[in-house]
Parts: C-alpha cells; structure tokens; sequence
C-alpha cells in the first residue's frame, strides 16, 4: 500500500486536527509516496527502535513522541538526531508521528490506558474539541449513486456511532440545459435535459470535509456537480484529555500495585493515605500535572499519570486528591493498541502492510 493511503486511513481515527497547536505532529522524516509493506509503531524513536524497524524490513515508523520536538536550524550528522535521521533516510524509512492527536482520539492512548486499568462507565476527564457535523446532499443519475455512495463512505461520511456507511437517498428529476462550452455527460449543447436522479445524503465531521468533496467530485460522473453543503446544529462526537471512571471500592494501596500489574511498570509513586478507600479513578498519559484540578472537579479519588512533580502532588492532596505515578512510560500501550486498531481498519483492504509493535522499551528509569 502507498504511504499516504496507509496515513490516510491512519488519521481517520487520529485527526490532526485533534492535536494542539503547540504539537508538532506527521512526518518528521522522509516521505510517504512509497510502497510501505512493513510499520512499526513505537513510543519513543531511538537509534535502536530504527534498528528493529530495520530488522523487520519496516518502510515507515509510527511513533507516538516526536523526535523532532523544536524547529533544526541544520542536520549534522554527527549528533544524536542528526545520526538518526541520516540512518531512517539511508534505509528509507518515513518516520509519521501522532502524538495528541492520538491522546484524544476516541479509542486513543486514554481511552487505551482507561481500558487497562478496566474502568466501567468512563468518560471524557478534559473536554478539548466538540467537532461540528456537516451534511452533504448531491444529485447524481441512478446508474452512478452506488459508485457515489461508496467513494463518500470509504472518505469517511455516513459514520454515526458504531455505524458506517449511513446515508440517506430520495429519487426526483434533473433539469438542465448543457450551454456552449459545456462537455455534458448526458444531453446535447442547447437542448433542455431531464434525467432520473437520486439525491444522497451522508453527514460526516467538519474536519472530513476536503476529503469527502474530494471524493464526491472523483466519483460523480457530471462536468458540474449540483450538491448542497452546510453545518448542522449538532456536534459530532466529544473529543478531549484523559478519562474518569469507577473500579470496586479498595485502597489507595491496593490500586497501586493493580496499576503497577496492569499497566506493566515496574514501579509506580503514590501521593495520599494508602488505607484511604478509591473508587473513582481518572487516568490521562504523559504529564498530568496540569490536570489535578480537571480530576477533582469530575470527582476523581484519584489520578493516575506521569511526570508529577512534588508540588503538585502536594497540592493534590491538600485538595483531596490522591496521586499515583506511574511514570510516563505507561504510554507505551499505544504500541499494541495502535497495531490491534489499524490491523483491524483495514481488513477490507486488497493491500495493506503488516504493523508491528516495537518489543523494545524506551523507559529510561530503572530501580535499584
């Protein structure tokens, strides 16, 4: 498969548009135009992870941390990030990251990390985008609305919850005359035309909108495509950071050493009573520190998350918030995760590459 299918369908599910500002997410090296038959998806890429996308003959890597964080005034070689890019680029490996776009993609790393630790009734922890639903309406002759059809649904329109290729359709008459200049599919320069048609109708998130017109225009048969387009007064689904739900009432400590199982670290950090009882857990990837306050307010017991400092956690507990730390590495599910939903998304494929999860870790911290 192309490259740039394989990340098309990718960002279906993680839309760039989820990612913040500040993120610098997609391709960081090389390119995708390129037949990519092998992809590695990892946390972190490091000179060893190239080498294992090497091993496995992997054309393109999907990496969930940036390796190119701030802007390269220049690419020498001789450095760390300048080796490695000169290594990917050798091998001819595109290196494709999605980093909070696929934090907040349902189904993303938190919802990944939530399912982890089998938290029942979970919702979003940190709202961060409400998407607007747009609708299209476009007439086409009979004998091409299933061609149509398919090309909207395969752009991604007509997905409703756990429904796909949704769509409604209502057969009338085309009227029109084909004026000098014209290349008219069906009728004759100057003479009134009036053709059987189906009106389609496919709603889809504002953020698809290109890639849906694209396609409508690709698929339709007329010179001049008659469709109607507009925003809805409905939103598609609720995006945002880390998730909030409940487990069986246990302690503090107990929790700790279930996240230490289930999350596969080999430490965690606490902050807060350890015989104190937890039922409502919030859990967001990376640096929760900024999201104490978010946890507190939907009702946590406790967050779980990486990278709290000691103030943070103190201030946590002053406002009766517990902490656990499982270090930032907890990310890492979305190596498995990430393999399991692509594998997944293109079953219906004829050509599709074979995604691999890293087996390396990229934890830097130890216990001795």
């Amino acid at each position: 498969m192309n490259g740039n299918r394989v990340i098309e369908l990718f960002e279906k599910w993680a839309m760039p548009s989820l990612a913040y500002d500040w993120d610098p997410i997609g391709l960081h090296i090389g390119t995708l135009n390129k037949v990519v038959t092998n992809v590695l998806v990892t946390l972190d890429v490091t000179p060893e992870v190239i080498g294992e996308a090497i091993s496995k003959k992997c054309e393109l890597i999907i990496a969930h941390h940036p390796p190119i964080f701030s802007k390269l005034k220049a690419v020498d070689t001789s450095t760390y990030l300048g080796a490695m890019i000169e290594t990917c680029i050798k091998h001819n490996i595109a290196v494709y990251v999605a980093h909070t776009n696929l934090d907040i993609a349902i189904g993303g790393v938190n919802d990944m990390l939530a399912d982890a630790l089998q938290l029942q009734n979970k919702k979003i922890l940190t709202e961060t985008y409400n998407e607007p639903v747009m609708k299209l309406a476009v007439f086409t002759p009979l004998e091409q609305t299933k061609q149509v059809r398919e090309a909207l649904a395969e752009a991604g329109a007509g997905e409703i919850g756990d429904y796909e290729h949704v769509s409604y359709s209502i057969k009338g008459t085309g009227r029109f005359r084909p004026a000098e200049g014209a290349n008219p599919f069906i009728g004759e320069i100057g003479k009134m035309e009036m053709v059987d048609e189906e009106k389609i109708e496919v709603v889809f998130p504002q953020s698809l909108k290109s890639r849906v017109l694209k396609a409508m225009f690709r698929s339709h048969p007329y010179e001049e495509v008659a469709y109607d387009l507009y925003t809805m007064a409905i939103q598609a689904n609720e995006h945002g950071l880390g998730r909030i739900g409940s487990i069986e009432p246990t302690s503090l400590e107990d929790f700790a050493n279930y996240v230490k199982t289930h999350l596969g670290v080999p430490f965690v950090r606490i902050a807060g009573d350890r015989s104190q009882t937890v039922e409502r857990v919030a859990v967001l990837g990376g640096n929760g520190s900024k999201y104490i306050f978010d946890a507190k307010r939907a009702g946590a017991d406790v967050l779980v998350s990486g990278d709290i400092d000691f103030h943070t956690a103190q201030d946590a507990n002053a406002n009766g918030l517990s902490i656990i730390d499982a270090g930032h590495h907890i990310e890492s599910v979305m190596k498995k995760g990430t393999v399991e939903y692509m594998t997944k998304m293109m079953q219906q494929e004829k050509k599709r590459p074979v995604f691999h999860a890293s087996e390396l870790s990229t934890e830097p911290f130890e216990v001795i």
